[in-house]
């Protein structure tokens, strides 16, 4: 890692990113955790939160601590693809098209309110998000890697929202809600704000060609054959669980493994144990149900639905030497 001390191993310059996070965006450890999951697994994070929370700041935080570029677009009914995208103009002195870079020209791009953007303008975010590449007036302009979304959704009833479609929130690796803070942290923000404690400095732990190279290792932890079966099973049970309409797809479970992964290398091990993918097991899976009609009537949640498939299917017993 360019930006540390070589000596550290992985598990170090893990803990070492969530401190420094921590500076910046306080009070809330294991979502800076399972931010950097998905950000070592090769994903993108859906915040479904209430404004005010602090978003904003935990995503420019990471852009500096891992040295990435970033950039905030606020969706609104009147946003357009191009401003996603990019656009071309004529340069009428050489007779040539020249592309504009959007928004997702960037390593880290925080999509804030994605659920007041027209479908078009959330379309045009899908490509970026599923190909690393946008495509403006027939050509495909590569992102720079790694590329990361950070998007945020208002809770479903507010003014001016419309729920994401299915196939757009399957493409997020995992949702998380950050929630209020405790009472401890909002007085640390009430006195920074008004200047009595002083944030310590961020202090740069990687750069993006670190980073890389973080989740070529990650994509190297082991799997058994045993925990490859166990996250099938807990993925499949979704499909026939009598709360849920539509189960999780293929896509769930390729995420929760890949997930898995970056929760052992965070952890400072090279192989995956039942815990990992139990950890982040909901937070991978819950946005991706469908629940039936008698069950949201009854008020059970994805999960709960989730919870009770966790106390149902055995979890295996590892032989670690």
């Amino acid at each position: 890692m360019p930006e540390t001390d070589p000596r550290l191993n992985h598990m170090e310059i893990s803990e070492l990113i969530v401190a420094e996070v921590g500076k910046s965006f306080v009070g809330n450890s294991v979502a800076i955790r399972k931010i950097l999951f998905a950000l070592l697994a090769g994903g993108h994070v859906l915040l479904e939160d209430l404004p005010g929370v602090g978003k904003t700041t935990l995503a420019m935080a990471f852009s500096k601590v891992l040295k990435l570029s970033c950039n905030r677009i606020q969706f609104t009914p009147d946003v357009m693809p191009a401003d996603v995208t990019g656009f071309t103009v004529l340069l009428k002195d050489a007779h040539t098209m020249e592309y504009r870079p959007g928004a997702a020209m960037c390593n880290l791009l925080l999509a804030d309110e994605i659920n007041r953007a027209s479908t078009r303008t959330q379309s045009a975010l899908l490509e970026a998000m599923e190909e690393n590449a946008v495509t403006v007036d027939g050509v495909t302009h590569a992102l720079p890697q790694p590329f990361m979304v950070i998007a945020t959704q208002n809770p479903s009833g507010s003014a001016g929202t419309q729920l994401l479609p299915e196939s757009q929130t399957d493409r997020f690796m995992m949702r998380l809600s950050l929630g209020y803070p405790d009472e401890k942290a909002e007085m640390e923000m009430l006195l920074r704000k008004h200047g009595e404690n002083e944030a310590e400095p961020i202090v740069r732990i990687t750069s993006a060609a670190g980073l890389l190279e973080m989740r070529r290792q990650v994509s190297e932890v082991y799997v058994a054959g045993a925990i490859y079966r166990y996250i099938l099973r807990l993925v499949r049970s979704t499909r026939s669980h009598e709360s849920v309409a539509q189960g999780a797809s293929p896509r769930g479970s390729v995420a929760l493994t890949a997930l898995s992964q970056a929760a052992a290398y965070v952890s400072g091990r090279d192989f995956v144990i039942p815990e990992d993918v139990q950890d982040i097991y909901a937070d991978c899976i819950a946005h991706r149900l469908i629940l039936t009609a008698q069950a949201k009537r009854g008020g059970i949640s994805p999960e709960a639905v989730l919870a009770d498939i966790l106390n149902s299917v055995e979890a295996p017993k590892l032989r670690i030497k």
